[in-house]
């Protein structure tokens, strides 16, 4: 079973859902209609019921219910069919499935608002062909089927939503969601929820307070009515017309103002104090159905009014005479709407309160959770005042919670993120090592061939001090080559100079107080110097092009710069996976008022699958000697310590182009 109701279409389910509810609430409905609205006796399916009514209630009331099934099948087959539709093929296209979800999350309130007006009309329209009910007591029943439907939508709207809650769980993991337009509010709904059980509650104990009512004064006026012409003795004291005799002598007994006296001539004509002709349904039961009930009338179906009568004879004729007799006025029925009206109001009123404070505490918190989104790493710490010891107090003092665990974890991300950076930083140091030191030994091993080279020459000057044949110009001689061992000495020491310096600064560890100005010249050379090594033994060559002048300035910590750089070119070295003599280009540029710093190769290209998530994600192509940390680490620092950006385009077999914008102001 459950596996068929599973494989079951959308459409389906609603209207095996609906008959089954609508058929049980149905039968309730068909066995209390008649005691709450006090239906004569013997008039429900019956011979009686047909003449009257055209049709039997039973008929009636199948009537009824079957259109009430059949026009909503149709509806549910009709607007449901693109959920139907949607659920078969689980179409991907965002815009279908934005509407989709946006149709089950309205769909059981639209329902909800049709289950309680379709009804309705229907039964009236029934009601109204067949002819039995007036149409102004037709509300009676209105008031009682609205009851019923109204508890009918309550319970739907739980099962829609219920049948409904895997399409909106698809569709919010298809579209990720992280925010949603409100089409109808939390408030709202628990209106929707809690006012419509208040509301049947409320009707059906009037209606019921109200029959019991209309029965115990009914029965009483029947009693007092019935004494009344038990004791006229009409068969002894007429004298002359017998309508002129009742109306003289039992007028003068105490009866309401809407109740009179009636009297029924052989001849089958009626005549009644106040001139009110009596209704057909009334006549009809008296001649036929008072007899077996007391001589006690009944009116027709929902009004609220009987009759008693006695049968006399005058002269040799039967008479027949009779007090009609109505149990509840208009004003009785006036002050009880009003009392339900005002009723209503109030519980209205009450609802929308509670439900505006539990929706206002749920908001607290959603606005706070809120404000730690949109302050990312800065969060307003804004403890929630606690002022309820239920649910809602609990979840205030949950948000307090998550709130000091996060700004706690955010603490501890910015110490290991700052740990990362460093591990990050000397991890590429040491791939530096193998470079610095061949980098520092040929200008080691050059100085010490010139220091051999300035102790032969000093030797050989010594020597030549007391020769004779040593003259001037020999001198000079010797003081050139002294002079050019010199400069190549200080060439090599400066040259070693600047690689313990790009060593030195990538050895420090960050701060904010390492930013300096720099200009691009200072950059592009450490940059040379550090990846020197590295680009020699992959056997790679570095194509750099400078576009701008060589002294345009940067303010920021050129360490770090130094750094993100030098990944990249690391990456594309890998890029081509040890293929040797291929090219990488560093290119400096200028766009706007940006600097714009692009390291490109021309290897596979990245995966899709890394495109998404590069900057967002610790992610590797390198597998496991690979971290991730890289461009994410150098992401995260061009944006906090030069406000600047990385972008990237790449092609598969074509290369990968890194692009590092930097603000010049």
């Amino acid at each position: 079973m459950k596996n068929f109701l599973k494989n079951m279409k959308i459409s389906n389910k609603m209207i095996l859902y609906f008959c089954s509810l609508i058929i049980v609430i149905s039968a309730i409905f068909y066995f209390i209609l008649p005691n709450l609205l006090n239906y004569p006796p013997d008039t429900i399916n019956t011979q009686f019921d047909k003449e009257v009514s055209i049709l039997y209630y039973c008929f009636q009331f199948l009537i009824a219910v079957v259109f009430i099934l059949l026009i909503f099948t149709i509806y549910f087959k009709v607007v449901l069919r693109k959920v139907d539709k949607w659920e078969k093929t689980k179409s991907k296209d965002k815009d279908e499935i934005l509407k989709i979800r946006k149709f089950c999350l309205d769909f059981p309130y639209k329902l909800y608002i049709a289950i309680e007006i379709f009804p309705v009309l229907i039964v009236s329209l029934v009601l109204e062909f067949t002819g039995s009910h007036p149409v102004i007591l037709i509300f009676k029943i209105g008031i009682l089927v609205f009851s019923f439907a109204t508890l009918l939508s309550s319970f739907f709207l739980m099962i829609s939503k219920n049948v409904l809650y895997p399409v909106l769980r698809e569709t919010s993991i298809l579209l990720d969601i992280k925010e949603q337009k409100h089409s109808l509010g939390l408030m709202a709904r628990l209106i929707f929820q809690i006012f419509p059980s208040v509301l049947v509650t409320a009707l059906l104990i009037a209606l019921i307070g109200y029959s019991r009512l209309t029965v115990e004064k009914g029965d009483f006026l029947y009693t007092y009515y019935s004494k009344v012409l038990a004791d006229a003795n009409l068969d002894e004291n007429i004298e002359g017309d017998p309508f002129k005799y009742v109306k003289e002598n039992l007028s003068s007994i105490y009866i309401s103002p809407s109740d009179f006296l009636f009297v029924e001539y052989p001849d089958g004509t009626i005549r009644t104090t106040n001139g009110t002709e009596l209704s057909h349904f009334f006549v009809k039961y008296m001649h036929e159905l008072s007899p077996s009930h007391n001589n006690r009338v009944y009116e027709a179906y929902t009004i609220d009014a009987q009759g008693v009568i006695i049968d006399f004879e005058y002269r040799g004729a039967n008479y027949t005479v009779g007090f009609y007799y109505e149990i509840v006025t208009p004003s009785l029925i006036y002050y009880f709407l009003l009392s339900a009206g005002l009723l209503f109001l109030f519980n209205l009123v009450v609802i929308c309160y509670i439900s505006k404070s539990i929706t206002s505490d749920i908001q607290s918190v959603t606005d706070g959770l809120n404000k730690i989104i949109e302050s990312g790493e800065h969060i307003n710490y804004k403890k929630l005042p606690i002022t309820s010891n239920d649910e809602l107090g609990d979840l205030a003092i949950s948000f307090n919670q998550i709130q000091d665990l996060t700004i706690h974890n955010i603490e501890k991300i910015h110490s290991n993120q700052e740990m990362l950076m460093e591990s990050e930083r000397l991890a590429s140091l040491g791939q530096l090592i193998g470079g610095i030191a061949h980098n520092l030994k040929t200008p080691i091993m050059s100085i010490s061939g010139a220091a051999e080279g300035l102790s032969d020459l000093i030797k050989e000057y010594d020597s030549s001090i007391d020769d004779p044949e040593v003259n001037s110009k020999d001198h000079h001689d010797i003081a050139k080559d002294m002079n050019d061992w010199v400069e190549k000495i200080r060439e090599y020491t400066s040259y070693m100079s600047d690689v313990i310096t790009a060593v030195k600064g990538q050895a420090v560890t960050m701060s904010e107080t390492d930013n300096v100005n720099f200009d691009v010249e200072e950059l592009v050379k450490r940059v040379d110097i550090l990846m020197k090594h590295e680009l020699k033994s992959a056997l790679i060559y570095l194509n750099v092009s400078v576009n701008v002048p060589e002294h345009t300035t940067l303010h920021g910590d050129i360490n770090t710069l130094v750094q993100v750089i030098n990944n990249m070119i690391s990456n594309s070295i890998q890029a081509y996976d040890g293929k040797p003599e291929q090219n990488i280009d560093l290119i400096v540029s200028q766009s706007d008022n940006n600097l714009v710093i692009s390291v490109k190769d021309y290897g596979p290209g990245l995966p899709d699958v890394v495109k998404d998530k590069l900057f967002n994600e610790m992610i590797t192509t390198k597998g496991k000697n690979g971290t991730g940390l890289g461009l994410y680490m150098s992401y995260s620092t061009i944006k906090a310590h030069f406000r600047g950006d990385i972008t990237f385009e790449s092609e598969k077999g074509k290369g990968t182009t890194f692009n590092i914008i930097l603000p010049l102001n």
